[in-house]
């Protein structure tokens, strides 16, 4: 029986080509076993513009969790027996040990951004990105400081490996993952919130602290029903509404308490409630102590 290997096809090289593969004795030596960077870690990195005749095969996948982010140009991924095109800012994430093969485009090839990585969250993290996909393939806006993180990544692993290097560069690349799964909150500055109305209605919230507002209040400023209103807005935050609305204002009390000499009494009044042992409970139930236990504690941090 004949098996297959990886097969890789490309010219001598890329104009401009960025790549670097991390030695095995590093990864064993300190990346597999630092507190820090056992969790996630990168193997290989690299940076290939306008790559023409690059085309990868692998019909037994390898043992690294891969991501492709195409800036330009055009390419194709064929995985699960599905072929897959993809377009300036798509990237394509691959599971580790899944067959497949890509290339990119003859006519027009693609220029990518590409990370090979494992860990011990390595699976829950691809999972989490497809879980949020479709395809194999999501949709991402060009983003400078998604390019500026990569390239921070690049240049101090250039530099060495350095153990403050390594924990550095794959600190990073977790905020280099977090920008490819919740681009929304990566780019919230570049949005506006008028586009979601649930990040309208939590606006809405924030200028409305010192008020008690009751669900029916926040479903009619959506413009929806309350039955819908409560399933997205839990869908989009994890919370119903009023929990949510309810963290909000127990995350200024913090900063009353922390900042301000107020009594505990006027800063749930501040806060739109009136029972100040309603305030209290409600204030222990999220802080894990009460408001006065909180003072203290930070006042002997102080």
């Amino acid at each position: 029986m004949t098996i297959k290997t990886t097969a890789i096809r490309r010219r001598e090289g890329f104009e401009g080509q960025k790549l670097i593969v991390l030695p095995k004795k590093i990864i064993s030596n300190f990346l597999n076993a630092d507190p820090v960077t056992k969790q996630i870690y990168i193997t290989d990195i690299g940076y290939y513009p306008k790559a023409m005749h690059h085309y990868a095969e692998r019909p037994a996948g390898i043992s690294q969790h891969i991501i492709i982010y195409c800036t330009e140009g055009n390419g194709w991924l064929e995985i699960n027996k599905k072929k897959i095109a993809v377009s300036p800012s798509q990237f394509i994430a691959i599971p580790a040990n899944t067959p497949h093969k890509y290339a990119a485009n003859a006519d027009k090839p693609w220029t990518i951004y590409w990370v090979h990585f494992k860990g011990e969250i390595a699976s829950f993290i691809i999972e989490l990105i497809l879980k949020n996909s479709e395809n194999y393939k999501p949709y991402l806006s060009y983003s400078e400081d998604r390019i500026k993180l990569f390239e921070d990544i690049y240049t101090n692993l250039e530099k060495g490996y350095g153990s403050d290097t390594l924990r550095y560069v794959n600190m990073i690349f977790y905020h280099f993952l977090t920008s490819l799964i919740y681009e929304d909150k990566f780019n919230q500055i570049e949005h506006k919130a008028d586009d979601d109305i649930i990040n309208k209605t939590i606006s809405f919230m924030r200028e409305n602290m010192s008020k008690m507002i009751r669900l029916d209040e926040l479903s009619s400023y959506a413009n929806l029903s309350t039955s819908h209103f409560s399933a997205i807005f839990r869908a989009k935050t994890g919370y119903s509404p009023i929990e949510y609305f309810n963290q909000l204002k127990i995350q200024q009390a913090c900063q009353y308490i922390t900042f301000t000499n107020m009594s505990i009494k006027n800063i749930a009044l501040t806060l739109g409630i009136d029972d100040q042992y309603y305030f209290t409970r409600l204030f222990t139930k999220l802080m894990g102590s009460s408001p006065n236990e909180y003072r203290k504690r930070i006042k002997s941090h102080s």
